[in-house]
């Protein structure tokens, strides 16, 4: 009954416990349970407070029998991105400094997911500060990939990916600076979006105006995706790039004739990044599936000229901008690769932001005209297959060395810069088991045409049903 309960889809167990087939007590309690089953060869779930959320649930089933109206989250059971701020529960960032800090307040995606009815069982694991794509960090260890233990689970979002793919809650909340939803969703063979900026308003925030960080959602299927981002999305007079499109049309079914869809293929991003054999292999044969659903597939790439200086660039005034007081306060005590990133954006100049902001509107613009030609971009989520847990980041990737913690995310990253939707969808394993994940892209604003063309294809080729194989504890 326990693996009946973990494993089903988001949606199908909120309709359930809405009809009173299953209680919120029993999804959260078969939750509990596989996580105490299963958690502790992962490390996906860092904080953990069963006693307050079985409270919430007999709460939920009682005023499910009082006749009180049930929001689309209703008894569903979620731990929190630590870096997420929960009201009452500690939030660490993956840090010592914060080590013992609990937040008096819940921020506003925190605060909308409980208000349709989710129930908060604890937070997920983070690299430090959020930094980089595979999650580590001095306060709790490393996250393991649920398919490969040994393996990188990726990151930022890393713990709630590998949570989801261990079955430990059926929905998981992120976000996504270079690939932080998008990255750790391909290697754990779950769903991760990257709405497009202002899709999920922010709050609080450093920097309001920032379009290079979003929240999204994530689950084990397009369709739950797209229920959490029903409730995680809708305007906010707080965040001045908040769209103004009410979240409840993302519940609508997703269904769609994929024929005539305009469908462009890049493996490399136009010969921008290097892409390890082992993910081409697993995707190049995707393309059929598009084409067999009707797609017209043709090999092309937005224009990225200056993608990588506008990532680089925005992302170290970001670092210098929020963390450059907490390392003058506390030296020697953040990683030396977020420490690089902070001192990066200290030697920046008034020109260099010109600079990069003249390039972002410049890519802004191509990818513009590119999504005039084309519906859908296809890409690789990631450039490299899940890697050794041991190691900080892959030193090579396609034969080409890594000299930062951020060369090997550019599939990701480059993407970011265009401002558009990009979901990660299960695209299949390579021989050794380990999971690849096609990138979905669409126009900005166009989160429908990503989420149905992945919807399509996850629906033919049925990849993301392959779960990992956990020894129990």
């Amino acid at each position: 009954m326990t693996d009946e309960i973990t494993y089903a889809p988001a949606a199908e167990l909120a309709a359930r416990i809405r009809k009173r087939e299953l209680s919120a007590r029993e999804v959260v309690q078969a939750h509990l349970d596989r996580l105490d089953d299963v958690n502790p060869q992962i490390n996906a779930v860092v904080t953990v407070d069963p006693e307050g959320a079985l409270a919430a649930a007999r709460d939920a089933d009682d005023r499910l029998a009082r006749g009180q109206e049930a929001g689309p989250l209703h008894g569903l059971p979620i731990a929190f991105k630590d870096t997420h701020l929960t009201r009452g529960m500690r939030t660490t960032h993956g840090s010592p400094l914060f080590a013992d800090h609990v937040p008096d307040e819940d921020e506003l995606l925190v605060e909308r997911i409980q208000a349709a009815g989710a129930i908060r069982i604890g937070k997920t694991n983070v690299p430090e500060f959020a930094a980089g794509s595979h999650t580590f960090n001095p306060v709790f260890g490393a996250t393991r990939n649920p398919y490969d233990p040994t393996r990188s689970a990726g990151g930022s979002s890393g713990g709630a990916a590998a949570a989801l793919a261990a079955g430990l809650h059926p929905i998981a909340d992120g976000s996504d600076m270079g690939g932080s939803l998008r990255n750790p969703a391909s290697f754990c063979n779950v769903v991760g979006l990257r709405p497009t900026p202002g899709r999920v308003p922010s709050h609080p925030a450093s920097d309001p105006w920032d379009t290079l960080a979003v929240a999204g959602p994530m689950g084990r299927t397009v369709a739950d995706a797209a229920l959490l981002l029903s409730v995680m999305a809708g305007p906010d007079p707080r965040c001045p790039l908040s769209l103004d499109t009410p979240g409840a049309p993302f519940r609508a079914p997703l269904e769609a004739d994929l024929r005539g869809l305009r469908v462009a293929w890049t493996a490399d991003l136009g010969g921008r990044v290097p892409v390890d054999p082992e993910v081409t292999a697993v995707l190049e044969p995707q393309l059929r599936v598009f084409e067999e659903l009707g797609c017209r597939v043709t090999e092309d790439c937005p224009d990225l000229d200056g993608a990588e200086d506008v990532f680089r660039t925005r992302r170290a005034q970001l670092f210098a901008q929020g963390l450059g007081e907490l390392l003058d306060a506390h030296p020697g005590t953040l990683k030396s690769s977020l420490v690089w990133n902070i001192e990066e954006g200290r030697k920046l100049t008034g020109a260099d932001l010109a600079r990069a902001t003249a390039a972002h509107a410049r890519v802004h613009l191509a990818a513009t005209d590119f999504f005039s030609r084309y519906d859908v971009l296809l890409a690789p989520v990631s450039q490299v297959v899940p890697f050794d847990a041991d190691l900080e980041y892959p030193a090579v990737v396609g034969g080409q060395e890594q000299h930062s913690y951020l060369d090997w995310m550019r599939s990701a990253y480059f993407i970011t810069v265009l401002g558009t939707p990009a979901l990660s969808v299960p695209a299949g394993f390579t021989p050794g088991g380990l999971p690849v994940g096609l990138q979905v892209v669409a126009a900005p604003r166009a989160e429908l045409t990503a989420l149905r063309a992945a919807h399509a294809y996850e629906t033919a080729t049925g990849h993301g049903l392959r779960r990992p194989t956990l020894p129990h504890s």
